[in-house]
């Protein structure tokens, strides 16, 4: 590994694109590349322990190893039961320095649980394939070689660091008061957050996230009188429960639409009777087409950019709900677990603008901003109105949250090198 690490050094050395980058960070370019083999490795290990959020098993497993990790780093390494929840836990990590505190933010679980038939790495080339490879075992591997090529160039010693893996990011637990309570301690206490969900690349382009949406749940249950399809729309029956839940509906499609807003419709059923499930994910219906339906239930989801964008388009939904069709009633409910939104500000662009001078001292492309519409939303949402953060600095891959699910094995490389830079220079500068 010595012969292996000097060479790779000599060639960064030798490297007129780094001209710019210090000795210490020409190092841990050099630590990464070398290093390159051992990730993968960690990375396959890491996919191949199923850790679906409801395998507290498998979360916990994959938390061990990211442990093993981290301890011989000189980090302080804790479990955060949260059986309360109705969860497994997260992974809280800190290494005290000098410098200003950057808080590392990843997941430990995948939507993937033990019943999916997709559970094994399977690496072609630099492309390889898994359950979670990308959201986000490979940005919690980003996060690992970061932090091993920053102890090799001595950088690690005074940074101050924490790090956060969440065991249900793709399923938080209840009430998420609790479940996120440690992620947003950790957010008020840092000077910079970095968060290690999948990079955003398009046409072998990098992009920087400085935005990323909300996401939260609604309800919709319409209500009529039922009878005899004869009398639809008479005085006495009105228009019964699905007209009404078609009529809101295609006013929510046609008077709601602004930019970086969507509102899906997930899920829907209606008939005499209608049920939902108590998770919201099944829906039951039956009925005959001479009899006028009695209720109908829709269920889906909102994203949005900013607080008050989402606190004007509810108002706007609650509005178009209570304009009722003859005889009908509606009650639109929202669900409290939601993830908040990463809304664009000074200090993300401040640290893109960072990141970019990371890139060009590295002889790396310079990252423009992504457009925060097409992605979705993460942990990051907690704490950005706390600290100025930056997000989508894991892997570059796709599909994710389906069978197939890939990323580039070479930007982990890259990913890894801008991550050890940037951390680096945010914890150590003095301002």
């Amino acid at each position: 590994m010595r012969l292996i690490l000097a060479a790779a050094l000599s060639l960064a050395l030798a490297s007129p694109a780094l001209a710019q980058a210090s000795d210490a960070e020409r190092s841990m370019m050099a630590t990464v590349e070398a290093e390159h083999a051992r990730h993968v490795e960690l990375l396959e290990r890491l996919v191949n322990q199923n850790s679906g959020t409801l395998n507290a098993e498998g979360v916990r497993a994959v938390a061990d190893m990211v442990r093993q990790e981290l301890e011989p780093l000189g980090f302080q390494v804790r479990w955060v039961d949260m059986a309360q929840t109705g969860r497994a836990g997260h992974l809280v990590a800190t290494h005290e320095g000098s410098g200003r505190n950057v808080l590392l933010i990843g997941h430990l679980d995948t939507v993937f649980e033990t019943d999916s038939p997709f559970q094994s790495f399977v690496r072609d080339g630099a492309r390889a394939t898994g359950p979670g490879i990308g959201d986000d075992k490979g940005g919690v591997v980003v996060i690992i070689a970061a932090l091993r090529a920053m102890q090799a160039a001595g950088t690690l010693q005074a940074a101050d660091v924490t790090v956060v893996l969440t065991g249900d990011e793709e399923r938080p637990g209840s009430p998420l008061e609790t479940a996120r309570r440690d992620l947003v301690e950790a957010g008020r206490a840092a000077d910079f957050a970095l968060e290690f969900e999948n990079l955003a690349a398009e046409d072998g382009r990098d992009y920087g996230t400085v935005a990323r949406r909300s996401s939260s749940t609604w309800t919709l249950t319409t209500s009529g009188r039922t009878g005899h399809s004869s009398g639809v729309f008479n005085e006495h029956l009105g228009y019964g429960a699905i007209y009404e839940m078609a009529r809101i509906l295609d006013d929510f499609r046609r008077e709601l639409p602004e930019p970086n807003l969507t509102y899906n419709v997930g899920v829907i059923a209606g008939g005499t009777p209608a049920a939902i499930d108590e998770a919201g994910f099944r829906v039951t219906a039956s009925g005959k087409t001479n009899i006028v339906p009695e209720t109908a239930i829709a269920r889906g989801d909102l994203r949005t950019l900013t607080p008050e964008q989402d606190a004007r388009v509810r108002a706007r939904m609650a509005a178009i709900v209570a304009e009722h069709l003859p005889r009908t009633e509606a009650e639109l409910e929202f669900s409290p677990v939601a993830y908040p939104p990463m809304a664009p500000s000074d200090g993300a662009r401040d640290l893109l603008a960072r990141l970019n001078a990371v890139n060009r001292d590295l002889g790396l492309p310079e990252m423009a901003e992504y457009d925060p519409a097409r992605r979705g939303a993460a942990d990051s949402g907690f704490v950005a109105a706390d600290v100025p953060t930056l997000a989508g600095l894991g892997v570059a891959g796709g599909g994710a949250h389906a069978e197939g699910e890939w990323i580039d094995l070479n930007s982990l490389v890259r990913q890894s090198q801008r991550a050890a830079v940037l951390i680096s220079r945010l914890s150590l500068r003095a301002e």
